[in-house]
């Protein structure tokens, strides 16, 4: 499986990174050994001074497609979930100063924290969707669907220009403003509505 993410889909985040509106979704990717299992503990990564959480809704890919028109593309995936981009922010911004991809600062082992799946039905309001994350039991992201620049289907039918989509892959639709810096010992939550999908402790 892979897992791939969407950058600046909510304009708000864009802008309090300093970067410009995209015209088509930003694409990178994590490899398969960036996937936090379950009940598995995140350790705070030794190469880094600035970790930060970037908390985003997380579709599951349950059929293989390629080149998928965007009025279909929503048979290609049947569950949703929160996850965690972390990002070790002094290394990416070094890494963009220079203009150098970002893989050490994206795709490092772990880096993409995974909650507990909803299943998606057909009375599943997926322009609606809100979700809260919350650092220490104090609300630091916030966000709903309907805020995205690219829709769940847009971003589907775009990827799949690029890259073939197999049953597992992980696409991260990207993260609302209010990203920030978490360190050891902090608590992490995240909710669609009130359910909880994802608690971890940074160790």
């Amino acid at each position: 499986m892979k897992i791939i993410c969407v950058g600046r889909n909510y304009p708000a985040h864009a802008k309090e990174l300093g970067n410009d509106i995209p015209d088509e979704p930003v694409i990178f990717m994590k490899p398969k050994s960036a996937l936090l299992q379950s009940h598995t503990p995140f350790y705070y990564p030794e190469f880094t001074n600035e970790l930060n959480y970037e908390c985003e809704l997380v579709l599951r890919i349950c059929k293989n497609g390629k080149y998928i028109q965007e009025r279909h593309a929503g048979n290609y995936y049947n569950g949703i979930t929160l996850g965690i981009d972390f990002t070790a922010r002094d290394i990416q911004n070094d890494l963009k100063s220079k203009g150098l991809p970002w893989e050490k600062a994206k795709a490092f082992d772990n880096s993409a924290a995974v909650g507990k799946f909803i299943d998606l039905t057909p009375t599943f309001n997926k322009k609606n969707i809100n979700f809260t994350f919350y650092k220490n039991k104090e609300l630091v992201q916030q966000g709903n669907s309907n805020q995205m620049i690219f829709s769940f289907d847009y971003i589907i039918s775009h990827i799949s220009n690029y890259f073939s989509l197999n049953i597992g892959d992980l696409i991260f639709t990207g993260t609302p403003s209010g990203v920030g810096e978490c360190v050891v010992g902090d608590d992490l939550e995240a909710f669609i509505e009130k359910e909880m999908l994802l608690k971890m402790e940074i160790k």
